[in-house]
């Protein structure tokens, strides 16, 4: 499926947290981070529905999140 080689490419080389060239920090304060989550959504619920999960989980991803343990 196109959507998780776009995802397993965000995490190897752009990701923050997942990425070759993050260097073991963990940057991400909620968990699971917002490439897991969409990526477990999409397997849960389809494409069109979990990627629209994991697109409102990246609008809820910010410094003053209390909740930063959010399973789809």
């Amino acid at each position: 499926m196109l959507t998780s080689y776009i995802i397993r490419f965000y995490q190897r080389f752009l990701s923050p947290d997942k990425s070759i060239f993050s260097k073991g920090r963990t940057t991400c304060a909620m968990y699971p981070t917002c490439s897991e989550y969409m990526e477990t959504s999409i397997q849960k619920y389809g494409a069109i529905k979990g990627v629209g999960k994991g697109l409102l989980r990246i609008t809820r991803c910010h410094p003053w999140q209390k909740n930063l343990v959010d399973l789809p």
